[in-house]
C-alpha cells in the first residue's frame, strides 16, 4: 500500500489546524494583549488541550508569527526565478515583493498585525530571529543564481543581510505613517540608499 496520499492528506489536515490555531491566538492576543494571553488560554480558546496547541506552536509568539516561517523559502524561491541578467541587489529587492505582496492585500489587517509585532518585545524579537533564519535561504539562492554557481561568499551574506533591515527600515517608516505611505516607496528608497553592485 502506498503511504504517499494518506501521508500527503495528514500533512494538509495539519497545515490547516495549524493556521486555525494560530488566527485563533492571533484574534485573542490582539484582542486582549500579549501580556495578559497564556498559552492554556490559546488552547482553551481553539478548543484543543495545552499539549495539543504546543505541539503546533512551542510558544506564544511562534504562534501569532505562524506566517512568517514561510516567508524565508518563498523568497529564496523567488530569487531564483529572478532573470539570470538581474543584479544581486535587484534580484534581492524584486523578491521582497513576495513578503509586502500581503501588506497590500489587506492593509488595515498588515498594519494591526506590523503594529502588534512592533509593539510587543517578544513578538519583534522573535520576528528577527525568524528573519535571521532567512538569510542563509536568500545567501545559498543568490549563490545559485551565479553563472556557474558558486560558494557562499561574505559578500552574498552582506547583501542578504542589508536587503532584510531594507525590509525592516521600511515597514518601521510604514508603521509610523499609519500605513499612509507606499510600501513599495519605502523599500525602493530604502534599496536606493545601499547601492550595492
Amino acid at each position: 500500500m502506498n503511504a504517499g496520499p494518506r501521508t500527503r492528506t495528514r500533512d494538509i489536515a495539519r497545515a490547516a489546524v495549524r493556521t486555525e490555531l494560530a488566527q485563533v491566538a492571533y484574534e485573542l492576543i490582539r484582542r486582549d494583549g500579549f501580556d495578559r494571553v497564556t498559552v492554556t488560554d490559546l488552547a482553551a480558546a481553539a478548543g484543543v488541550s495545552r499539549s495539543t496547541f504546543l505541539r503546533y506552536f512551542g510558544t506564544k509568539e511562534d504562534a501569532v508569527l505562524g506566517a512568517v516561517e514561510a516567508h524565508g523559502e518563498q523568497l529564496a524561491d523567488a530569487l531564483r526565478a529572478r532573470p539570470a541578467d538581474e543584479d544581486d541587489w535587484t534580484a534581492l529587492r524584486r523578491s521582497l515583493d513576495v513578503v509586502i505582496g500581503s501588506y497590500h492585500q489587506d492593509p488595515a489587517e498588515a498594519l494591526a498585525t506590523t503594529r502588534l509585532i512592533m509593539s510587543t518585545p517578544a513578538l519583534c524579537s522573535r520576528q528577527r530571529e525568524k528573519q535571521h533564519s532567512w538569510r542563509p535561504l536568500l545567501v545559498r539562492a543568490l549563490a545559485d543564481r551565479a553563472d556557474p554557481p558558486h560558494a557562499v561568499t561574505v559578500a552574498l551574506s552582506v547583501k542578504a543581510a542589508a536587503a532584510l533591515e531594507c525590509l525592516n527600515i521600511a515597514l518601521d517608516h510604514w508603521l509610523v505613517s499609519e500605513g499612509e505611505s507606499d510600501l513599495v516607496g519605502l523599500l525602493d528608497e530604502a534599496f536606493a540608499a545601499l547601492t550595492l553592485p
